[in-house]
């Protein structure tokens, strides 16, 4: 059985709750309205639940294909329960490889990026207590030498689009102190997660109407009515019009939802075990050649797979080739600093592509520049029947499994709240004295 595989699992005809998506935040608000005694239907379109967290096997390691990291330990849901279920937590290196021209650099090289990376965080983080909101790129201090392109490219690629395009408000702090890894995979942890809730996968969500008491939520597998539903299906397929509401979504909801844009970070996974890389999961930074990786993660979990990242400028000139250009370009890259003997027993497992995935169309959701209010503007019900989640709506973890749980629970504890107001006026109704 597949590592994110669902058993099959009774779905109540008439829950309280429809939610639809069976990814991070899906599985979140499901855990918290059935731990409330609510009854709950999760409708998954894609074969598996996970969403874009999901682990595979290569060569008899288990490696993730999505989301991996887990950021933010101290506010990072994920974390605390990871911790309190006794998962096989640990924590990420903060120290990485510096190589130049495939050679170990030396220390005041090394340091001169530590220290222009720590300038570029003190100068953005400074910018974004101020009121206005810009491009984050012009809150980078002037004069950061060799080492600025290299800060310019990594906060791209963590902020899934290039730093002109993202909100200043939003740009991705570079602490690695607090962030950790999990064995066998963040996507596995996300599927135990989700073992026995009420999910029916390969299920299509069409169209939600809200105009009645409730919603009818329109499907593949048929139409189920429930008295409130939970979206987090991800911005950019909303924005591709996939799920029809009926009546149209007030303007404002509208207008957020088509504020994002799509964050990119790809992965290209490596089996090399001759790679001179030593120690477990470290980032690595190789300069001195024409190209660099966007990001390399090694020796991940203390095996022989390595992330070979790519970002939005490197994945977009592989859309209009063919399914190997990602593959051939990581090996001509390393090929460049190590030498074409080093990569001899280097073979690429796989390419992801979240970008062209129709049930993602993107890594993540990004803040453009400007529109840094659009997360806090789809927190709030429409009509107390229909509420919005996923890592989207998360200021602090956007981009995460940790945030889309964050917002999955947020959600749910809303809905519970409003359910319950709406349960306490219908008892005062039925027990207030009839008057002639």
């Amino acid at each position: 059985m597949p590592l994110d595989s669902q058993p099959a699992v009774n779905i109540p005809q008439a829950p309280d709750v429809v939610i639809v998506g069976a990814g991070s935040a899906g599985i979140a608000a499901a855990r918290r309205l059935l731990a409330e005694g609510l009854t709950v239907a999760v409708l998954e379109a894609r074969d598996r639940i996970g969403g874009r967290a999901v682990t595979r096997i290569f060569k008899g390691h288990p490696v993730d294909l999505g989301a991996h990291w887990l950021h933010a330990g101290p506010i990072n849901p994920l974390v605390k329960l990871g911790f309190a279920r006794g998962e096989p937590l640990r924590r990420a290196p903060t120290e990485g490889h510096f190589y130049v021209r495939g050679r170990p650099g030396s220390r005041a090289q090394s340091a001169a990026l530590v220290r222009a990376f720590a300038r570029a965080d003190r100068a953005m983080t400074q910018a974004a207590r101020n009121d206005e909101d810009r491009p984050a790129a012009k809150a980078l201090p002037p004069g950061m030498g060799p080492q600025g392109r290299r800060v310019r490219d990594i906060h791209g690629l963590v902020s899934g689009r290039p730093l002109d395009e993202v909100s200043l408000h939003d740009f991705p702090s570079m602490e690695y102190a607090d962030n950790l890894f999990i064995a066998g995979g963040l996507g596995s942890y996300v599927a135990r997660l989700g073992r026995s809730l009420p999910v029916r996968l390969r299920t299509v969500v069409h169209a939600i109407d809200w105009s009645g008491p409730g919603v009818r939520v329109e499907s593949s597998a048929g139409t189920v009515q429930a008295k409130a539903a939970i979206v987090t299906t991800p911005m950019a397929v909303l924005q591709a019009g996939a799920i029809r509401f009926a009546p149209a979504l007030p303007e404002p909801v509208r207008q957020a939802i088509h504020g994002f844009r799509p964050g990119v970070y790809e992965h290209v996974i490596l089996h090399w075990p001759g790679a001179p890389f030593q120690g477990p999961d470290r980032l690595a930074t190789l300069a001195g050649t024409r190209r660099s990786p966007p990001g390399l993660l090694t020796r991940i979990d203390n095996t022989p797979f390595h992330f070979f990242e790519l970002d939005l400028p490197h994945a977009a000139q592989f859309d209009r080739r063919d399914a190997h250009a990602p593959a051939r370009f990581a090996r001509e890259v390393l090929a460049e600093h190590f030498g074409a003997r080093a990569i001899r027993n280097l073979s690429v497992m796989h390419a992801t592509a979240w970008r062209n995935d129709p049930w993602s169309r993107a890594s993540w959701a990004v803040v453009p520049p400007g529109l840094a209010s659009i997360r806090d503007a789809l927190k709030a019900p429409v009509a107390e029947r229909i509420w919005f989640a996923g890592e989207s709506l998360s200021r602090a973890q956007w981009g995460t499994a940790g945030g889309a749980w964050e917002e999955g629970e947020r959600a749910a504890a809303q809905l519970c709240a409003a359910l319950l107001v709406a349960r306490r006026s219908l008892i005062e109704e039925q027990s207030a004295p009839l008057h002639d």
